[in-house]
C-alpha cells in the first residue's frame, strides 16, 4: 500500500489507516480513521488502538487511503503526536528492512523505536508534583480526572473511559501531560520528562535598567544580596539564563539570601527546560595541516562521491582516515547538513567523540544505548527537527534524520555490525549504505582490513577504492613476532599462557614508560572447570556449553544464558574433591601477571568489567592518563582505540582464533590480529607486537607476520569462489528450536523436505549444530546457498516465509520456532 498523505485522500467515503504494531505480524493493520481525526492525521504520527479483544497498543501511521479491507475494521482510539515521529524515509527503510530481512515490520518498529517512546499495553496517571489545586485552568473534562485524582491518586486508561462515558480519552490526558499537571505511571506511558532547572529573574517590577538600579537601594544594607545583585546582572549578559545554583556557587551566598531577595519582589524563581545533550564544551580548534597522503585521499574521496559511489578508504592503522572524514564531515554540516557516523562499538565514542567535537563543537552529538531516556529522546528530537548530527554504533541508523548528507562506516569490517537477535538480523553496514542512497547522501567505509564483501564491491566498481597505505608522519608499522607457545625458559620450564619472550618484553616496556596491551579472545578466569579423575565437565544447565570459573566472583557462568552457580566442593560424578580449572581468560591473564609484575598497575577490559554507563569511559580514561600500565582484554581493545603511550601489543593464543568454526574464521583472525598490532607504536615510535601459537607457520599468521593483505585477500577469496561462500553467493541461515529435541527433530526434518522440493540442492540438510541446546531450546540447522541476482533472492525468500508460514500452523509443530537470517555470520 502506498503511503497517502491528505492531499491524496478521496473526497468522499470513509478514510482508513494501515498501522504498524509492536507485533510480528506479517503486515500492517487497518483500522478506521474517525472522521473529526481524518485532517490531523498523517504517516509517522503514532495512534492508540485496540488490537484483539481488550488489549491496547500504540502503532505508527504507515498510510492513509480508502480502499475497504478484506475484514471488519476497529476505529483508532487517539492520536498520540501533535506531529510525526517516524519520517517517511524512516518509514521506507523500515520496509526494506523487514523484505530484506525476511522479517515483521513491527519487529524492524521494536529495533528502530527507543524504548521510551514505545506506549504499552495499559494506562496508569497520577498527579504530577507540580499540581498547585489551582483547577481555574482546567476544563470540564480535565477538572473531572485530576479531582478523582485527588481521592484515588492513580487512575486507569479504564477507570477514566468510565469516569468520562467516553472510550478516547488519551487527547485529554496528553493536555493534562503537557502541562505537567498529570503524568504516566506505567504501560502507555511515554517515560520521557524534559530536564528542569530552577532559575533566577528580575521580576516585572525590574525590567527596565533604571528600575533594576532601585534595586540596589533595597539591598544596600546586605553586602551579600548586594554580591548576589551584581553577579546577576554580569552572568545574565553572558549567559541565556541564570541557575540559582550557580548564582550560589559564583557569590558563595546561600539559599536563604536569594529568597530573601525574592520577598522584596526583585527577583522571581522560574523553571527552565534544558538538554541533556552534551555541549562539547571544549573550545573548538583548527586541526594541524594534512599529510600529502590525506590531501590525496580526500581528493579522491570527493572523486568518488562526484560519481555516486561509495567510497571505501583502505589506510592502514594509523594512517589519518579520520581526517580524511572530518574533513569531508565538516564541509556537510558548514552547508546546513547532517553526518551520521557509525562505529562498532560504544567502547570508541568516548574517544571518537572527543576527537570530532575538538573541531565540530557541540554540532555532533553520542547516540547510543547506554543514555538513559530522557538523553535519547532529546537526541531523537534534535535530529528530526535537523539540529544535529549523529556518532554511535548500529543503532543511531534508526534515528530521524531529515538533512542526511554523509554517512561514514568506520572499521567497517567489524563483526559487531551484525544484529544477530532478536530480529531483524540485520548488518549495520549495508543498512547504513542504503540509508545513505535512500537519502542521496555520500557514504565512506573505512579500515585497515576491509571485509571481503566490501574489497569485492570495490573490486566490481560498485565501490571507489582509495588506499592509504602509510602511517601518519611515517611512523613504521610496529615489528610483528611470533613466539613459539612451547616456549621454555632454558631450563625446562613452560608458563601456559606467558612465553619467556612475551614476559621480558613486558618487562622492558613498562621499564621505558610505555604501556602494554594484552589481547585474550575470552572472558573469565577459565572457560572449562572438570574433574581430572572421570574427566567429567561441568556444563550448563540449559545450553550444552561448559561453564566459565570467573575467580573474583567464585561462581561458574554461562555465557550463553547467564546461568550461574558456585562451585561444587567435589565431582557429581565420580566425588573426586580435586577439581581442575581448564583453559585461559581474560580474568586468569589478570591474576597471573600479578604474580610476574606485583608492582604493575593492570586493568582489564571485557563485557564482566565495562556494564556499567560510565565503566567503560573511566577504565579507558585511566589507561589513557597513564594510570594503568597494562590492559588485558578481549576484542573490544582491538576497535580502533588510540593511546600514544602503547609500546607493546601481545597475542596471548592466536591458535584459539584460527580453529574457529566458522567459513570467515581465518578472515577475523586476520582481522583481528591486524587491529590489534596497530594499536602499537602509534605515535612517536615504532611499537612491538608479539604473536603467540603453536602453529607458526600457519598462512594467516604467515600474512600478518608480513603484513601481506594483497596475499590473504587473494588466496581468501579464492578459497571462498571455489566452495561457494559469501559474497559470491548469497546465503539464509535456518535455526529452528523447540524445548523437546524430537519435536524440534521432525520440524526440521520437514520443513527441509518442503524446501528441498522447491529449491533442491540450495538447501543443505537439517543438521545439528556444535552447540545444539542453548537457554534450553534443542536447535537444528539448514543453510540455503543462491546467486546475488536480486530476482532469485526474492524468489528464495518468497518460498522460505511461506514454508515457515505454513510450519507455524501444522499440528503439532506450532511451538517450534524459527529464525530466518539474511546474510548469516
Amino acid at each position: 500500500m502506498p503511503l497517502l498523505d491528505q492531499t491524496d485522500l478521496p473526497s468522499a467515503g470513509t478514510i482508513y489507516a494501515d498501522v504498524i504494531l509492536p507485533l510480528a505480524l506479517r503486515q500492517t493493520y487497518t483500522f478506521s480513521v474517525p472522521e473529526e481525526m481524518v485532517r490531523q492525521l498523517k504517516p509517522g504520527l503514532r495512534v492508540e488502538v485496540q488490537f484483539g479483544k481488550n488489549k491496547h497498543y500504540t502503532g505508527i501511521v504507515r498510510g492513509l487511503h480508502g480502499k475497504k479491507p478484506g475484514h471488519k475494521t476497529k476505529p483508532i482510539l487517539s492520536v498520540i503526536d501533535l506531529e510525526p515521529l517516524v519520517t517517511e524515509n524512516q518509514l521506507k527503510l523500515w520496509a526494506w528492512m523487514a523484505s530484506y530481512y525476511a522479517c515483521t515490520l513491527g519487529e524492524v518498529m521494536n529495533a528502530g523505536l527507543p524504548s521510551h517512546l514505545k506506549l504499552t499495553s495499559e494506562t496508569t496517571i497520577t498527579l504530577g508534583p507540580l499540581f498547585s489545586d489551582d483547577a481555574t485552568q482546567l476544563d470540564d473534562q480535565e477538572y473531572m480526572i485530576v479531582e478523582a485524582l485527588t481521592l484515588q491518586h492513580e487512575l486507569t486508561l479504564k477507570d477514566i473511559r468510565d469516569i468520562l462515558q467516553k472510550k478516547t480519552v488519551y487527547p485529554v490526558i496528553r493536555r493534562l501531560l503537557d502541562r505537567r499537571i498529570v503524568f504516566l505511571k506505567e504501560e502507555l506511558q511515554e517515560r520521557y520528562k524534559p530536564k528542569v532547572v530552577r532559575c533566577v529573574q528580575f521580576s516585572p517590577a525590574y525590567k527596565t535598567e533604571a528600575e533594576q538600579i532601585g534595586a540596589f537601594e533595597l539591598v544596600s544594607r546586605s553586602e551579600k544580596q548586594t554580591a548576589v545583585l551584581l553577579e546577576y546582572l554580569q552572568v545574565s549578559r553572558e549567559l541565556p539564563f541564570v541557575r540559582r545554583v550557580d548564582l550560589t556557587k559564583r557569590t558563595g551566598a546561600s539559599d536563604a539570601v536569594i529568597k530573601a531577595m525574592v520577598k522584596k519582589g526583585i527577583f522571581e524563581f522560574y523553571e527552565r527546560e534544558v538538554s541533556r545533550i552534551g555541549s562539547g564544551e571544549e573550545d573548538t580548534m583548527e586541526a594541524k595541516e594534512m599529510s600529502g597522503q590525506q590531501v590525496a585521499a580526500l581528493t579522491q574521496v570527493q572523486s568518488i562521491h562526484a560519481s555516486g559511489k561509495p567510497a571505501l578508504i583502505h589506510g592502514v592503522t594509523g594512517s589519518g582516515k579520520t581526517r580524511v572524514y572530518l574533513e569531508l564531515m565538516q564541509k556537510a554540516i558548514d552547508g546546513g547538513g547532517q553526518v551520521l557516523y557509525l562505529l562498532p562499538e560504544i567502547a570508541l565514542t568516548g574517544q571518537i567523540v572527543k576527537r570530532l567535537q575538538k573541531v565540530l563543537g557541540d554540532k555532533i552529538t553520542v547516540y547510543h544505548s547506554r543514555l538513559n531516556n530522557m538523553e535519547r529522546v532529546e537526541i531523537w528530537k534534535a535530529v528530526l527537527a535537523g539540529k544535529t548530527s549523529i556518532v554511535g554504533p548500529r543503532s543511531a541508523m534508526f534515528l530521524p534524520f531529515t538533512k542526511l548528507e554523509l554517512v561514514v562506516v568506520d572499521e567497517e569490517h567489524d563483526p559487531s555490525y551484525k544484529q544477530q537477535e532478536p530480529n531483524p538480523r540485520y548488518n549495520g553496514r549495508d543498512v547504513a549504505v542504503y540509508l545513505a542512497w535512500q537519502h542521496k547522501a555520500k557514504t565512506i567505509l573505512g579500515t585497515a582490513t576491509p571485509s571481503l564483501e566490501s574489497w569485492e564491491n570495490a573490486k566490481r566498481g560498485k565501490y571507489g577504492l582509495v588506499s592509504m597505505p602509510k602511517r601518519f608522519g611515517d611512523i613504521a608499522m610496529p615489528e610483528i613476532v611470533l613466539a613459539d607457545a612451547r616456549e621454555d625458559d632454558g631450563k625446562g620450564n613452560r608458563h601456559p599462557f606467558f612465553t619467556p619472550t612475551l614476559l621480558n618484553e613486558i618487562k622492558a616496556t613498562l621499564e621505558r614508560g610505555e604501556q602494554v596491551i594484552l589481547f585474550q579472545n575470552r572472558r573469565g578466569f577459565a572457560p572449562v572447570y572438570f574433574c581430572p579423575t572421570c574427566d567429567h565437565t561441568i556444563e550448563c544447565v540449559n545450553c550444552d556449553v561448559s561453564l566459565t570459573y570467573h575467580k573474583f566472583q567464585n561462581r561458574l557462568r554461562c555465557h550463553c544464558c547467564g546461568y550461574a552457580t558456585s562451585t561444587p566442593e567435589s565431582c557429581p560424578a565420580c566425588g573426586e574433591p580435586e577439581m581442575k580449572l581448564g583453559g585461559t581468560g581474560t580474568e586468569k591473564i589478570e591474576d597471573e601477571l600479578k604474580i610476574f609484575l606485583p608492582d604493575a598497575r593492570i586493568g582489564r577490559m571485557d563485557l564482566d568489567t565495562v556494564r556499567g554507563k560510565n565503566a567503560l569511559a573511566a577504565l579507558l580514561g585511566r589507561f589513557e592518563a597513564g594510570q594503568l600500565d597494562i590492559l588485558v582484554g578481549t576484542q573490544m581493545v582491538t576497535k580502533g582505540l588510540d593511546f600514544e603511550r602503547v609500546g607493546l601489543v601481545g597475542v596471548i593464543s592466536a591458535d584459539q582464533l584460527l580453529r574457529f568454526p566458522d567459513f570467515r574464521a581465518d578472515e577475523r583472525a586476520f582481522h583481528l590480529m591486524t587491529q590489534v598490532a596497530g594499536r602499537a607504536g602509534r605515535k612517536h615510535r615504532q611499537g612491538k607486537v608479539i604473536i603467540q601459537a603453536f602453529d607458526r607457520s600457519h598462512p594467516v599468521l604467515t600474512d600478518v607476520f608480513n603484513g601481506d593483505w594483497d596475499r590473504f585477500i587473494e588466496r581468501e577469496s579464492k578459497h571462498r569462489a571455489e566452495t561457494n561462500f559469501p559474497p559470491y553467493v548469497k546465503m539464509i541461515h535456518l535455526q529452528l528450536k523447540h524445548p523437546r529435541r524430537n519435536t524440534v527433530e521432525e520440524g526440521a526434518k520437514l520443513l527441509g523436505s518442503w524446501l528441498a522440493h522447491a529449491l533442491g540442492g540450495q538447501v543443505t540438510p537439517p543438521f545439528e549444530p556444535a552447540v545444539a541446546r542453548i537457554r534450553t531450546y534443542y536447535l537444528q540447522e539448514m543453510v540455503i546457498r543462491m546467486s546475488a541476482d536480486p530476482k532469485e533472492i526474492a524468489r528464495v525468500k518468497n518460498i522460505v516465509n511461506r514454508a515457515v508460514a505454513k510450519l507455524k500452523t501444522t499440528e503439532g509443530l506450532t511451538g517450534v520456532r524459527v529464525g530466518v537470517d539474511v546474510d548469516p555470520y
